[in-house]
């Protein structure tokens, strides 16, 4: 994928498609259920996540907190590992194992915080990362992954500027105005001061971008060209966009890009570090199973009508598979003062 960044014309113009759409995108209530009930435990929960028949399993670490989730139409599983156990096990992480090409989160499946580290980890990097992780004992484990972890920024056609392609992620505007605006990823929104259509046409210019650390950039509207509050999902119709939210792990989620156009996949991490081979790093990501290449980032990734991140990078591809990382939408929607639409 090398050097990338994407921007889709999904919100601007419906662009070429081919992709079918076979099944609709999960919805996002369980995300909504489980943020009302870690504001309610606090440290009593230990992460939240979707099992296969679509219920949400919340994760507790006493019988009172469990009769809480209950009594709220959740279901309650009591592990060993507590929130602040593994949030000093990620501390650990971050000042002891910033290795390019490996990732980590919590995996609150497994109750642990899964570790990652692609192929371009080798050697006394990979010696030394295996070292960290076992001296975790079972808070952490490590896994090798496929490919290597890159933001995703390439050259070719839809959105251009400073010499490559983003997917445009959300069309926003600031509350109360018609002032307009669209969400990419910072890493895109660094490349460029503008952005044009492939006719050529400059349509936005920069506002503000944050990268590394967060991926996120926005640029304001320069021209009266059509700009719907929707997504492309490349079968020759558009998914409306009508909110923002949080995603749950296990959630079906759904993600647009220029490249590669929709993909389905399911969210397996919050609060994500990556460490991009090119020796950025980024936090507070969404990790998800959704393939990604080149030329995607920036794209929407959303359930049902409800934004939830820009597509940041990850490896693999999408004959291979892989694994990909989002920056939530809503802190970028927080941080410029902007909503969607």
């Amino acid at each position: 994928m090398g050097r990338t960044a994407t921007l889709t014309l999904a919100a601007v113009t419906a662009l070429a498609a081919g992709l079918v759409v076979s099944a609709p995108i999960a919805r996002a209530e369980p995300a909504q259920l489980a943020g009302t009930l870690h504001a309610r435990l606090g440290p009593a929960s230990a992460g939240s996540y979707v099992d296969d028949s679509g219920q949400l399993v919340v994760t507790v670490t006493d019988a009172t907190a469990a009769k809480a989730v209950t009594a709220a139409g959740a279901r309650a599983r009591v592990v060993e590992h507590s929130a602040a156990t593994l949030d000093a096990t990620t501390e650990v992480l971050d000042r002891t194992a910033k290795i390019p090409g490996t990732s980590w989160g919590v995996d609150p499946v497994t109750n642990q915080v899964v570790v990652s580290a692609d192929t371009t980890v080798t050697g006394d990097a990979l010696a030394r990362l295996r070292n960290v992780v076992a001296g975790l004992g079972d808070t952490a484990r490590l896994e090798q992954v496929g490919g290597s972890f890159r933001p995703t920024i390439t050259g070719g056609d839809a959105i251009l500027g400073g010499g490559v392609r983003c997917s445009l992620g959300f069309n926003v505007k600031t509350p109360g105005t018609s002032t307009a605006f669209l969400l990419t990823a910072g890493h895109c929104g660094n490349a460029t001061s503008t952005w044009s259509t492939s006719g050529g046409q400059v349509i936005a210019s920069r506002v503000g971008t944050s990268f590394p650390g967060n991926d996120y950039a926005l640029f304001r509207y320069t021209s009266s060209i059509n700009r719907p509050g929707s997504v492309n999902l490349y079968n020759g119709s558009q998914r409306d966009i009508a909110r923002a939210g949080d995603p749950v792990v296990g959630q079906t989620v759904g993600r647009s890009g220029s490249t590669t156009g929709f993909h389905r996949g399911k969210v397996t991490g919050l609060n994500v570090t990556v460490n991009y081979v090119d020796g950025t790093t980024v936090t507070g990501m969404i990790g998800t199973t959704v393939c990604v290449q080149g030329g995607d980032s920036g794209g929407p990734l959303f359930a049902d009508d409800t934004a939830l991140g820009l597509t940041s990078g990850g490896s693999g591809d999408c004959t291979s598979g892989g694994r990909s990382f989002y920056q939530p939408v809503t802190e970028a929607l927080r941080a410029y003062g902007v909503a969607i639409y």
